[in-house]
């Protein structure tokens, strides 16, 4: 019998065999998921009953235009980031990841978070909401297949939400605007009686504002009117009345959204710790598994 003679393998080559194939197959991983599809987990009830606490999704980013990545991964910390020509624009009714702009009296959101609601109305709609039925551009709309509402939870018309976009409204969820969704090149009147409400919208534009002399000063110019740079949508929850949207926190760029859901991979109750690995795998709700967004 021949001997076979085993190959003395070099552990220091083998370790850079190793890095070579996980450096690979990571860039596959990061260019898929910057550019085409990613995984998104719901961690809150806004979109039932069509998307539920505990649902996990592959979300396209292809159709609205792939980016290079926005944070650092596995941290909260923005990148410059370029964005790659969409398939199309966003329409009303799709639903919609993007990034949080931040809630109504901030410039910017902190901590870095990815949101996902209901495109109800697009740049250049006038939309209006009056005893929850919504109409854009004097049309009423189609209520989402899954739209919930709360029955006890009643808003009188002349009632002012004190938390309501944009500050200082009359407006209430349950009767709100009419409102302009802001489309580039559109031109804000400005005034001392209206700045309040404008004042976060022109700064997320990436300006600086001041009105403190009397006077409207945009970029260290006085300024009686403000010139939009980008389009926007308005996002609702299909859980109508519990639902912290645009009608919260204000308008989108349309720039930051990133995709819309395809379907559901995986689900179970959010709520039910690791700790209880027999309860948590019980939760598993099979049949929402495979479930197409619509």
């Amino acid at each position: 019998m021949k001997k076979e003679i085993q190959k003395q393998i070099d552990p220091i080559q083998a370790i850079k065999a190793w890095f070579k194939e996980f450096g690979q197959v990571l860039a596959i991983f990061l260019i898929l998921n910057s550019f085409v599809l990613a995984s998104f987990e719901v961690p809150t009830g806004s979109m039932m009953n069509e998307i539920l606490p505990g649902d996990f999704l592959i979300v396209n980013k292809f159709i609205f235009g792939g980016t290079t990545p926005r944070t650092l991964p596995l941290t909260d910390i923005r990148l410059p980031n370029f964005k790659f020509p969409a398939l199309r624009s966003v329409h009303r009714g799709d639903v919609i990841v993007f990034e949080f702009p931040g809630y109504r009296d901030e410039v910017k959101a902190n901590p870095f978070a990815y949101y996902l609601k209901r495109c109800i109305a697009i740049a250049g709609d006038t939309l209006k909401i009056d005893n929850r039925k919504v109409y854009v551009n004097g049309q009423i709309q189609e209520l989402p297949r899954n739209v919930v509402f709360d029955p006890f939870e009643t808003r009188p018309k002349d009632y002012a939400e004190p938390r309501i976009f944009p500050k200082g409204s009359s407006y209430n969820e349950h009767y709100y605007g009419p409102i302009r969704i802001p489309k580039k090149n559109d031109i804000i009147q400005l005034t001392l009686n209206n700045i309040d409400q404008w004042e976060i919208f022109i700064q997320r534009e990436g300006n600086t504002l001041d009105y403190s002399t009397g006077k409207i000063i945009i970029n260290g110019k006085e300024a009686a009117s403000y010139i939009v740079k980008r389009d926007y949508v308005f996002g609702m929850g299909d859980n109508r009345d519990n639902s912290l949207d645009s009608r919260f926190w204000g308008f989108i760029p349309e720039e930051d959204v990133i995709g819309t859901p395809l379907f559901l991979y995986w689900s179970w109750d959010p709520d039910i710790t690791f700790n209880h690995f027999v309860d948590k795998l019980a939760s598993i709700r099979l049949s929402r598994i495979g479930n197409l967004v619509k």
